[in-house]
């Protein structure tokens, strides 16, 4: 499958992810283009989508710098650039186990510029 990039926008701030090959990316491919207002928690951004998805088998909750992933209890998009509330030292934890989706490419940091009720455009990069 060809490497499927999507654009994040919030603000001023955009920035591009890569998606993996899972049900739950082809899922959100599929439901592209998103818009939303965007929520915080700590440094993660999530927000309510209208994909739906089950708890993948590897699901989990400690996820990477950059991380793109589904919340399924939330419905919700999230994008992972830093501690949390529920972290533990300097692990980025979420909520509950989250679907990996892909990663953020380049400093996924730049996203601590967007607050609680920013609007979020998410789309298929190059559309």
């Amino acid at each position: 499958m060809a490497e499927r990039m999507i654009s994040i926008s919030a603000g001023d701030v955009t920035v591009t992810a890569v998606l993996n090959d899972s049900q739950t990316s082809d899922l959100l491919w599929e439901a592209l283009p998103l818009e939303a207002s965007a929520n915080t928690w700590g440094d993660d951004i999530y927000f309510r989508i209208t994909v739906q998805a089950e708890e993948d088998y590897d699901a989990g909750d400690v996820v990477p710098m950059g991380a793109v992933a589904y919340w399924p209890p939330g419905q919700a998009l999230c994008l992972f650039f830093g501690r949390t509330p529920a972290s533990r030292g300097d692990e980025i934890r979420a909520a509950s186990a989250v679907n990996m989706l892909g990663a953020i490419e380049g400093d996924a940091a730049v996203l601590k510029q967007v607050r609680s009720g920013t609007k979020i455009v998410v789309g298929r990069a190059g559309n």
